[in-house]
């Protein structure tokens, strides 16, 4: 008996290992990469579950001021039929009467605050350190840069978190209100995933009506938990013609099995079951696609996310897209690294 293994993470650790997705890719021309996507995409998204029902957005505009040549607004609008979130919008200074700028929405990661140091609020010293340790501020800089940016919170984080002010449920008794939240959204037929996701297309729905946004010309990126949410994004809203992953590249049986470091919001119900996150990721091809790899990452390890992005770069490649994805492997650790992201949203949306 001593000689046998007793540990359950073990065993969860070499069944990864040992595990071939049922729909890993495998084709080797354009059109068997056309056939694995049209069989493959609709099972992956049968893992969401039932998606929330939309409900109209009843927009309210909560705050608006000006912040290094910027105009920064604070809206609420519903999300669903029992749940509102508040958007913070960018938008760039210069504009001219009638003109309209392409549109980013920006996810954030996890961390201690959500949309709002994403789109440049420091407000605090733990604010400010944030965005230091992270170059997280993206929203504020693509904005900077010229485009309109609008960001909301993912369930937890920002004013989504049932800890702080105005929610103050504190219930979670010391454990991880993403695993919670979707344990209750599996327990009604649903994914943390497609609540978030719907939460953005909704976003992205009353963006897209703000004069100064051209709908046609829209992009999505995101840091970590914001990277998945940007791929999912991507994925299930056709309206993005570009996205960037940041620091969200590495393999399943590595990241996830072997570090435990995933949680209840980047998981749908037999995903690792159809596709590792390569192969998820390539279901994005032909979209034009940017990655953000940190060197030295302490999250996603810089040899299992370069192996992940090897096997995306095949995919597009067999795709016959292989121009459209990009990659910004830079010195740093779990952060945007900011080095291709103007000229690539430059490229595919312009301004």
């Amino acid at each position: 008996m001593s000689f046998r293994n007793l540990s359950p993470q073990h065993m969860f650790e070499q069944m990864a290992l040992e595990h071939e997705p049922e729909a890993k890719f495998t084709a080797t021309s354009t059109e068997e990469f056309q056939a694995w996507k049209s069989a493959t995409y609709p099972k992956v998204m049968a893992t969401l579950g039932t998606m929330p029902e939309r409900v109209p957005l009843n927009p309210q505009l909560l705050a608006e001021w000006d912040q290094d040549g910027l105009q920064c607004q604070k809206w609420l609008i519903d999300v669903g039929p029992y749940i509102s979130t508040t958007v913070y919008v960018n938008i760039p200074s210069g504009l001219q009467e009638g003109e309209q700028r392409a549109a980013i929405l920006c996810w954030h990661g996890h961390g201690g605050y959500g949309k709002e140091v994403v789109m440049g609020i420091g407000a605090t010293p733990s604010m400010r350190d944030e965005i230091n340790r992270f170059n997280s501020n993206f929203g504020y800089q693509m904005a900077q840069s010229g485009y309109v940016t609008y960001a909301i919170d993912w369930f937890k984080h920002g004013e989504h978190n049932d800890n702080t002010k105005p929610n103050w449920r504190n219930t979670d008794r010391g454990r991880d209100w993403c695993n919670l939240y979707y344990l209750n959204a599996t327990m009604l037929g649903m994914t943390l995933i497609g609540i978030h996701v719907t939460h953005g297309m909704a976003a992205t729905d009353f963006v897209s009506g703000l004069p100064m946004v051209n709908p046609d010309q829209l992009g999505v990126m995101g840091i970590s938990g914001g990277g998945t949410m940007t791929l999912w994004s991507a994925l299930c809203d056709e309206r993005f013609a570009a996205a960037e992953i940041i620091c969200y590249s590495d393999l399943w049986a590595h990241f996830g099995f072997r570090d435990l470091n995933y949680c209840g919001m980047q998981v749908a119900p037999g995903l690792y079951k159809l596709v590792d996150l390569p192969d998820l990721q390539g279901l994005l091809a032909p979209l034009p696609l940017l990655i953000d790899i940190g060197a030295e990452d302490n999250t996603f390890k810089v040899d299992t996310a370069m192996a992940c992005y090897r096997q995306l770069e095949h995919i597009y490649e067999v795709a016959g897209v292989r121009k459209k994805l990009e990659l910004d492997l830079h010195p740093g650790a779990h952060a945007w690294g900011g080095n291709k992201s103007e000229a690539f949203f430059g490229k595919y949306l312009g301004l």
